[in-house]
C-alpha cells in the first residue's frame, strides 16, 4: 500500500510564508508539516507518492528518494487544479489500494491506521458543530463488515444531511481513476474529488466511513501554526543532547538538539524544542509552547513566549517575541517589541487574501516573511504581517502590514 500526499500548492491563506517555500514545508513542532503526514503513514505503507508543484525543488531535497528507508516517487503538477486532478496524477505510480492525504494537516496517527484496514474505500470524518462550512457526509447503514457507509458528499450544504466533515483524508481502490478522469471542473476552477466520490456511489460502489474523534487539525492560516505546534508540543518528552551550560534553568519538557548551545542565565520552560545551531542566552526568557529553529539566535535580554523562530533567525538583544511567527533569516533589531494583545481583550484579526479575519486567538503577535529586518526599537501591533525582506525603521511603530508577498 502507498501513500499518495498532495503537496503542490502554494498556500496563498499563509502568505507571507509561502513566498519560498509550499505549504506542506512548514514547519509544525520543529518540522515540516509533510513530515509529520509521512511519519503518520510509516508503519502501513510501503512506499510514497509525493504530487509536488509550487517550490518543488525545496520538497525533493527535503525528502529526497527515501524517507524512513521507504522509498519516495515524485509527480509533477504543474497546475494546481484541485485535489481530484493531484491524486490522479499519481495514478502511474499506483496499481494496488492506496491513501490519498493532504500534506498540510496535523492528525493523530491512529487514524491512517484506520483507513487502512477497512479493505475498502474510505472516507475519514469527524463530528463538527457547524457543518455548513465543511463538505459533509451522509450516512447509510452499516454494512456487514460493522463500518458505517456514506450515501452522499456535499460542498458546504445550507441543510446538512449529518454533522460528519470530510476530513480530505482517504483509502482509494484503483477505480478511483476512472471517475477522476470523468470529474469535471467545478465552479471553483478546480477537479473535486468528492465529486469523484459521489459519481463512485452513484454507481452503487460501496464507500465507508471512519469517524475520527482525536487530534485533526487543517493548517490553513498562519496562527494555525501556532495551534498545531501547540497541540504537538503537549505530547513533547524533554532531551538534552547539546551544551547547557552550569547557570543556565531548564523546566518541564525541553529538548535541546545535538549542535545547540544553552548559555549561562537563560532560563527556558518549556515545552520547549531548540534544535540544531541554536544559540540562546545568556540571560534570555524563552517559555512555551516555543520552537527555537537550526541556527537561531536568541540572545541577551531577550523573551521568546510561544513561537516560532525559523532557521536562521535572531533577536540578539533587549526584545520581545510573543505568539509569532517568524520566517527564516529574519532579524529584530535590538529593542524590538511585539504586542500580543489588544487593550480592549478582543481577540486579534489578522489580514487573509485582502480580508479581515477573526482568528480567535486573545493573544497573537506577528508573522514574518523571510529575511524581514526590523530597526531599533521598532513596535509591532498584534496580527501584524510583514513579507519577506521587508524592513522597519529605527523607533518605528507598525500599525499595518507591510511588503510585496502578503
Amino acid at each position: 500500500m502507498k501513500a499518495v500526499v498532495v503537496a503542490a500548492g502554494e498556500g496563498t491563506r499563509m502568505r507571507p510564508l509561502t513566498a519560498n517555500r509550499p505549504k506542506p514545508m512548514l514547519p509544525v513542532a520543529g518540522k515540516p508539516m509533510l513530515e509529520h503526514v509521512m511519519d503518520a503513514c510509516e508503519s502501513v505503507v510501503d512506499g510514497y507518492v509525493l504530487v509536488v508543484g509550487y517550490h518543488a525543488d525545496a520538497i525533493r531535497e527535503h525528502v529526497g528518494d527515501e524517507f524512513r528507508n521507504l522509498p519516495v516517487d515524485y509527480v509533477e503538477q504543474d497546475e494546481q487544479l484541485g485535489t481530484a486532478h493531484a491524486i490522479g496524477a499519481a495514478e502511474p505510480h499506483v496499481d494496488e489500494r492506496f491513501l490519498a492525504l493532504n500534506g498540510d494537516v496535523v492528525f493523530d496517527p491512529g487514524l491512517v491506521r484506520r483507513l487502512a484496514e477497512t479493505g475498502t474505500t474510505t472516507i475519514a470524518t469527524m463530528r463538527v458543530d457547524d457543518p455548513t462550512s465543511y463538505g459533509v457526509v451522509g450516512l447509510d447503514g452499516t454494512g456487514e463488515d460493522g463500518l458505517r457507509r456514506a450515501d452522499s458528499i456535499v460542498e458546504k450544504p445550507d441543510d446538512p444531511p449529518s454533522n460528519l466533515a470530510n476530513l480530505g483524508l482517504y483509502a482509494f481502490d484503483p477505480a478511483i481513476f476512472d471517475y477522476i478522469e470523468r470529474t469535471g471542473m467545478s465552479q471553483r476552477g478546480e477537479y473535486e474529488i468528492t465529486e469523484s466520490l459521489e459519481m463512485l456511489l452513484d454507481d452503487d460502489h460501496q464507500v465507508a466511513v471512519v469517524e475520527h474523534d482525536d487530534r485533526w487539525l487543517d493548517v490553513g492560516r498562519p496562527w494555525e501554526l501556532l495551534d498545531a505546534t501547540e497541540a504537538k508540543l503537549n505530547d513533547l518528552e524533554g532531551r538534552i543532547d547539546g551544551e547547557v551550560e552550569e547557570r543556565a534553568t531548564l523546566k518541564g519538557p525541553v529538548v535541546v538538539e545535538e549542535g545547540a548551545r544553552v548559555r549561562d542565565g537563560a532560563y527556558v520552560e518549556g515545552p520547549v524544542i531548540i534544535q540544531s545551531g541554536a544559540d540562546v542566552g545568556p540571560n534570555a526568557y524563552v517559555r512555551g509552547a516555543s520552537v527555537i529553529g537550526p541556527d537561531v539566535r536568541v540572545g541577551n535580554a531577550v523573551e521568546v513566549k510561544n513561537s516560532i523562530l525559523m532557521a536562521g533567525a535572531s533577536a540578539g538583544h533587549l526584545s520581545y517575541v510573543g505568539d509569532s511567527v517568524v520566517g527564516r533569516d529574519a532579524n529584530f533589531g535590538a529593542g524590538t517589541t511585539v504586542a500580543n494583545l489588544r487593550h480592549d481583550d478582543d481577540n486579534v484579526k489578522m489580514t487573509v487574501k485582502g480580508e479581515r479575519v477573526d482568528t480567535g486567538r486573545r493573544k497573537l503577535g506577528v508573522v514574518f516573511g523571510d529575511g524581514v529586518k526590523t530597526g531599533i526599537n521598532t513596535s509591532l501591533n498584534p496580527g501584524t504581517k510583514l513579507g519577506a525582506g521587508a524592513m522597519t525603521r529605527p523607533g518605528e511603530s507598525v500599525m499595518e502590514d507591510r511588503g510585496d508577498s502578503i
